[in-house]
């Protein structure tokens, strides 16, 4: 039987690299996301549990000062992986979801159960939004329109998911990266897109054809690292952060979606090796995104947070480092030294 001809891809056509074969993007010595009939294992195994409807936060929304200037660094969680970052007079988000929804279906799939800790209305001017890849539950393309028509953000997003944005949110200041690129966004203050260890999809026929990316922002009073959604692949990508970085005042790292392990391990990390990933990134402070908003996994709501508080006390360190972050929650994040 002749070999399957592979699809073209739809959203980018460069030349190979290291982690690009020419179609598809990979992880280098890494897993690839699991096969659609090890999906069905899962999803058949009865073993998901059962979240609550709703799920409120304990935190009041917020409403954002217009701005933090000098040496200070806010952040703001909205839910799961969105988060306001304040820092040297530029407002952030990080992978912003408003809607009700993670899925192609405004009717069916991952539902929020609290709402976003911030109002839409009550947003701050945002400079700059950081896209780390296209799964639904961080590239919502509703909310990038909003955001579009309210403040005109300059938008980062890895190589492939440009070409999604563009589609549907046409105009939008909007530039797309591959794993190293440094890109300039004020005076002092760069972002670096990063390596991390996932997949990309929007459907069944374009696996991988976009990139995936953490994003470390650099800034005279800080270095930020949001990872994006990673498995924790051995540590690697940690380790290579703290030899080109030196160290971080914060790392946003993804404490949730992480059972059955069999099947998440490698896209997704669990708490404690959440915390390995701050230790080996040289992170001053963590906080904890990527759960209690939207179920996507097997684990109870509350699960990541008492792994996160178990995990931390297991290896010594202090709690109000690496803190779960609820949305609505406000945290002014400390100076090192």
């Amino acid at each position: 039987m002749a070999a399957r001809k592979r699809a073209a891809n739809r959203y980018y056509g460069g030349p190979p690299s290291d982690h690009f074969d020419g179609t598809l993007f990979f992880n280098p010595d890494g897993q690839p996301p699991g096969r659609f009939a090890d999906l069905l294992k899962w999803q058949l195994s009865g073993e998901r549990s059962k979240w609550p409807a709703a799920s409120p936060s304990p935190f009041h929304q917020a409403k954002p000062a217009e701005r933090i200037d000098g040496s200070g660094l806010r952040l703001t969680m909205v839910g799961h992986s969105s988060l306001l970052i304040q820092t040297a007079g530029l407002n952030i988000l990080t992978d912003p979801v408003w809607s009700p929804r993670v899925s192609p279906l405004s009717f069916a799939g991952p539902k929020r159960v609290n709402a976003p800790g911030i109002a839409f209305s009550q947003l701050p001017p945002i400079n700059l939004v950081l896209v780390s890849h296209n799964h639904y539950d961080h590239l919502d393309l509703a909310t990038l329109r909003r955001l579009r028509a309210k403040h005109d953000p300059q938008v980062l997003t890895p190589l492939g998911n440009d070409a999604i944005i563009d589609d549907v949110v046409p105009g939008m200041r909007l530039t797309a990266h591959d794993w190293g690129d440094r890109v300039e966004i004020d005076d002092g203050v760069a972002v670096h897109v990063e390596p991390v260890h996932h997949w990309s999809a929007r459907g069944a026929r374009d696996r991988r054809m976009a990139l995936w990316a953490g994003f470390v922002v650099e800034t005279p009073a800080a270095k930020i690292y949001f990872a994006g959604d990673t498995g924790f692949h051995g540590g690697t990508n940690y380790r290579l952060m703290a030899e080109k970085h030196g160290g971080f005042r914060l790392a946003i790292l993804p404490i949730g979606a992480y059972e059955p392990r069999w099947f998440m391990a490698p896209q997704h990390q669990n708490p404690e090796e959440a915390v390995q990933g701050m230790k080996l990134c040289n992170a001053a402070h963590a906080a904890g995104c990527h759960w209690g908003t939207f179920q996507l996994t097997n684990e109870p709501i509350d699960e990541p947070a008492l792994k996160l508080a178990e995990a931390l006390n297991a290896e010594g360190v202090p709690q109000e480092r690496f803190r779960a972050l609820r949305p609505g929650e406000v945290w002014d994040v400390p100076e090192i030294g």
